[in-house]
């Protein structure tokens, strides 16, 4: 077909509320003013029934109900039964226990939580709306570029529907959103399972329905499961809860890296289309959101955000190097199968999966802590060198913590910390040692004006 025969995308739209062209195939804005008014109005009533928008230009309401439908499409989500919630809490006091030996880090003062898929999508939506809401900029500036391909001749019309057609996409980016977190929801196996914190206090939350579905063909009883995924959960919460800085920098940066996140025009452009072709009703785009997962964002990342990434990256395997430790000490003599169980988290961790591809959806975040088994190591040579406090008290201030470049000498950084500070050291020894030799040469006559 001749791009002359194409149907206009704007045309299809305005048909489907009877607005037409004339017969010479042009718009009298006169006569479409009505019409116009009318067909805005009606999709706005559509969109009033989804919930409105919050200031970062996201339809929440939509984002959390898409993503509960998510969860009720991938199986039966009971709320957890009074019996269920009993055993997970004397799972957790259990662990709790067990912890208390091995880490110098006190316990959470919230009870232990037990969700169901929905309920960690209500626990976890303020976060979610925190580190989500700074796409809405990369939406703007996508929306914009849109209107300003348009045809000349059809400028005014554009610019009248232009609040209809941001509130569109809008629409179809929320529908996005909620496809990540209901994925995420179906594949989490506890509060804090994606190696940072997702409550805006610390909780030991567990998502039985998740674990069960993790356990199907280990050849481990699933209280053992329960419990050392439980140990893990508390481990992690302890340290969000005793260091202050950890988790407000893993948001701010994952949220400093969405701010930076780019549209794909060809892609915007396409579901835009598609939309305005089908009818603009928030099932529709439900629909495309659904369609466009994944494929809505540029694929490529700038040079900041890759910085960003590998910081972010280095930080949890940090975080889930030190649960590693803490967790197979405090496993070592009490637990037979920890050691399969430690690996079956690392291959899941490595496989990523469904949990990835959901961040992606969510936020083109491609999360892969490669280095948690180095980072492991360098608590582990930090513990064995120095005891239980001395590797804990390394969280006290972020530049302490171990860099990408101290996971490749973990007995080095154990001696001496930061390989960026033994630097440091040896150039201060360098340049005392040039300093004696420059007064040796002038005879201990001191230093002299030039």
């Amino acid at each position: 077909m001749a791009a002359e025969d194409q149907p206009n995308p704007m045309e299809e739209f305005l048909r489907q509320f009877g607005i037409t062209p004339g017969p010479d195939g042009t718009f009298d804005l006169n006569q479409l003013m009505g019409p116009l008014q009318q067909a805005m109005q009606q999709f706005s009533r559509q969109m009033s029934a989804a919930g409105t928008g919050t200031g970062d230009g996201l339809n929440w309401t939509l984002i959390k109900d898409i993503a509960r439908k998510v969860t009720a499409s991938s199986g039966p989500d009971p709320s957890p039964a009074a019996s269920e919630a009993v055993a997970i809490r004397d799972t957790v006091g259990l662990a709790e226990l067990w912890l208390d030996e091995h880490t110098s880090f006190g316990r959470t003062s919230a009870s232990a939580a037990t969700w169901s898929r929905a309920e960690w999508v209500e626990a976890t939506i303020g976060t979610w709306e925190q580190l989500a809401g700074s796409v809405s900029n990369s939406l703007a500036a996508a929306v914009g570029s849109l209107l300003q391909r348009a045809e000349p001749e059809a400028a005014a019309m554009v610019q009248m529907m232009e609040p209809m057609m941001r509130m569109a996409a809008a629409g179809m980016l929320s529908a996005q959103v909620g496809q990540g977190i209901g994925r995420l929801a179906t594949e989490v196996l506890s509060g804090s399972d994606l190696g940072f914190p997702l409550t805006p206090k610390p909780v030991v939350a567990l998502l039985p329905t998740n674990i069960s579905h993790f356990a199907e063909g280990l050849d481990v009883p699933l209280a053992d499961v329960r419990l050392y995924l439980a140990l893990r959960e508390a481990a992690r919460q302890r340290l969000f809860a005793n260091v202050a800085w950890l988790g407000p920098q893993m948001l701010a940066l994952i949220e400093h890296y969405a701010r930076g996140i780019s549209i794909d025009p060809s892609a915007f452009e396409e579901a835009m289309e598609a939309q305005m072709q089908g009818g603009l009703t928030p099932e529709k785009m439900e629909e495309f959101g659904q369609q466009m997962a994944g494929r809505i964002f540029q694929p490529a990342l700038s040079e900041e955000q890759v910085e960003i990434l590998g910081r972010l990256e280095t930080l949890v395997a940090n975080v889930e190097g030190w649960v590693d430790d803490v967790v197979s000490q405090a496993t070592a003599n009490l637990m037979p199968r920890a050691d399969a169980l430690l690996e079956m988290v690392r291959r899941r961790r490595a496989s990523a999966g469904a949990s990835e591809s959901a961040l992606k959806t969510l936020l083109n975040l491609e999360l892969r802590p490669r280095r948690v088994r180095d980072a492991a190591n360098v608590w582990a040579a930090v513990r064995s060198a120095k005891g239980v406090d001395e590797r804990d008290a390394v969280w006290s201030h972020p530049d302490l913590v171990p860099t990408g470049a101290d996971l490749d000498d973990p007995l080095g950084f154990a001696a001496h910390g930061h390989v960026a500070e033994q630097a440091a050291a040896e150039l201060d020894d360098l340049d005392a040692a040039l300093a004696r030799l420059i007064e040796e040469e002038r005879g201990g006559e001191g230093p002299r004006a030039d």
